[in-house]
């Protein structure tokens, strides 16, 4: 009854946010927040930068491979 009753954008009983909202645009509700609604996939692309990193299962030490100028 009570999430009924309740005008709010997030809310959790008896556990506490986890951060699995990420995804979701959030700046309060009403008269509540800074009235910015950063969230969404698209903030993730914003505020990422993309990194490739390769592991080596073989099992064997690899020379480095590097250019001697």
């Amino acid at each position: 009854r009570a999430l009924n009753d309740l005008d709010n954008g997030i809310t959790y009983i008896n556990a506490p946010t986890i951060g699995a909202e990420a995804h979701l645009p959030f700046g309060g509700v009403k008269a509540t927040g800074n009235g910015h609604r950063e969230g969404g996939w698209e903030v993730y692309e914003f505020y990422s930068e993309t990194k490739v990193g390769y592991v080596d299962f073989s099992g064997t030490l690899q020379r480095a491979q590097i250019d001697n100028y």
